[in-house]
């Protein structure tokens, strides 16, 4: 699997706003890269450098052997882009919008597929002004396609879609990639980098403070964890002696041993010990959401 996108050191300002400092990163072919972060990370402006929509201050990037800013008419006939800030004018219908878009190489029914695919075959007649908020993101999707490109980036692809629209389109973006083509997914919502990227940078005043699988960032970085079970006997106090456990507390029957690495594996050995059994045993890890919190805290709107 070799790498489509590489980027060394990139920086952009905005007069005395470093929007992004010193960013490294590589991307490989055929997987969903995550550029994960709050409002006003720099996010979207990595994106934009790497499809040569901005010219950058410093750093080097390649994206599919090109350089972004240097040979971006060459780059844009390779690539997809869903920006966040997108229009069409009022009066252009979708099939109007698409045929615009489609290069000679997309067929008259790959077009109606990707209509199809993206929910908007009944909307084909319709004007960009009448389309609503989720059926204008998905049709900027379909656009970001039709060239059948290498390489989409999708800026806050499911930003306005209700929970079932929002499902199905990770079910499209997965199919994306198992044609081939290597999505990258800005994002800020913790289900969908996880359910979607094999790898995320997180993002955070300009810079990469953590890139690593979902998984990896979790383990690495969560340490603390919670072992809770039902108990209706004596009070469990004696828990607190056990290695890696920091505390124990006890509100009626529910118990909570609050610690680290392989707490649930002492605590359910002494358990059993003592004959106690509980039935719902159970450890809880901090979430990617938790762990994402600890790294970037809160930040500014954009």
């Amino acid at each position: 699997m070799g790498t489509v996108i590489e980027v060394q050191r990139l920086h952009k300002e905005y007069g005395s706003l470093v929007a992004v400092d010193d960013v490294s990163f590589q991307v490989m072919a055929g997987e969903i890269f995550g550029l994960l972060g709050p409002n006003g990370a720099g996010k979207t402006t990595t994106v934009e450098c790497l499809q040569g929509l901005r010219h950058a201050d410093g750093g080097q990037m390649r994206v599919l052997g090109l350089d972004p800013w240097k040979e971006r008419s060459s780059l844009r006939r390779r690539i997809g882009s869903q920006l966040q800030e997108s229009a069409l004018p009022d009066r252009l219908k979708v099939w109007e919008a698409l045929d615009l878009f489609a290069t000679t190489s997309l067929s008259r029914s790959a077009r109606e597929q990707l209509l199809e695919q993206w929910g908007l075959a009944d909307k084909r007649n319709t004007s960009f002004s009448s389309l609503s908020g989720g059926q204008r993101q998905r049709l900027f999707v379909a656009l970001a396609l039709v060239n059948q490109p290498e390489v989409v980036f999708l800026d806050e692809v499911t930003t306005g879609l209700d929970p079932a629209a929002r499902r199905t389109t990770w079910d499209l973006i997965e199919q994306i990639r198992e044609r081939g083509t290597t999505v990258v997914l800005v994002s800020h919502f913790m289900d969908e980098v996880e359910r979607l990227c094999q790898r995320v940078a997180v993002v955070n005043h300009g810079r990469i403070v953590a890139l690593d699988t979902p998984a990896r960032l979790v383990e690495q970085r969560a340490q603390q964890r919670r072992v809770l079970f039902h108990w209706e006997g004596e009070p469990l106090s004696w828990l607190e002696s056990l290695p890696h456990v920091r505390a124990v507390q006890q509100q009626g029957n529910q118990v909570e041993v609050q610690g680290d690495g392989a707490v649930f594996q002492h605590v359910a050995a002494a358990l059993l010990q003592r004959g106690i059994e509980p039935d719902d045993l159970r450890v809880e890890r901090p979430t990617l959401e938790e762990v994402f919190l600890q790294m970037v805290g809160k930040s500014d709107e954009e």
